[in-house]
């Protein structure tokens, strides 16, 4: 089933869980997700369009990479129509091809490790700010939509990690039960997205 990244962030952001993303054959299934939308308070959207966050108001299906805290890269893939201001980000994908060139380039071996946060997973994939703008559905990066067998209810939802802001928004999408996720969700009375 194709990803339709002109839906909302919050849509994009759990129908990316189950699927595979690869940049030049390396790479693996996405586990965990957050959803950010322009009227967010935590989203780099919520003031306007910058020179930084330009790609987050650009068409849906790209990548926006940005850098946190000066030292990690960190890929988004923007949606909803352009001109919105709204980018899921990838936070942890299980990895599935290329761990012997991850393990090279994060100087580790733990295969749960390599990929469990945003910043390591952009440099497991060798992601940067040449990659911004890039579609995540085209050469170099292939997405691969979760399997048909993949069952929805498998995805559950709660509050996102390390913001300050609109904390509360159960917007981090996780794949139920993954080893590979960069911290464990907080259990929730109901972590099902009504």
């Amino acid at each position: 089933m194709k990803i339709d990244f002109r839906a909302s962030s919050v849509e994009v952001a759990r129908a990316l869980i189950g699927a595979s993303l690869f940049l030049e054959g390396v790479g693996g299934r996405i586990v965990e997700t957050e959803a950010y939308d322009e009227t967010d308070p935590a989203s780099h959207s919520h003031a306007g369009c910058t020179a930084r966050n330009a790609a987050m108001f650009g068409p849906p299906g790209r990548a926006y990479v940005y850098r946190s805290y000066g030292l990690h890269w960190c890929l988004n893939v923007v949606c909803v129509p352009a001109g919105h201001g709204a980018a899921v980000l990838i936070r942890a994908i299980e990895p599935t091809q290329g761990l012997d060139v991850m393990r090279q380039r994060r100087r580790m071996h733990d295969e749960r490790l390599l990929c469990a946060g945003p910043g390591r997973l952009c440099e497991a994939l060798a992601i940067t700010r040449e990659h911004e703008g890039l579609r995540i559905d085209r050469a170099p990066f292939r997405l691969v939509p979760a399997p048909s067998s993949h069952d929805p209810h498998a995805v559950a939802a709660g509050t996102r990690i390390g913001i300050s802001k609109a904390k509360e928004q159960p917007w981090r999408f996780v794949l139920a039960g993954s080893r590979f996720l960069s911290k464990p969700l907080p259990a929730l009375p109901d972590r099902a997205m009504a």
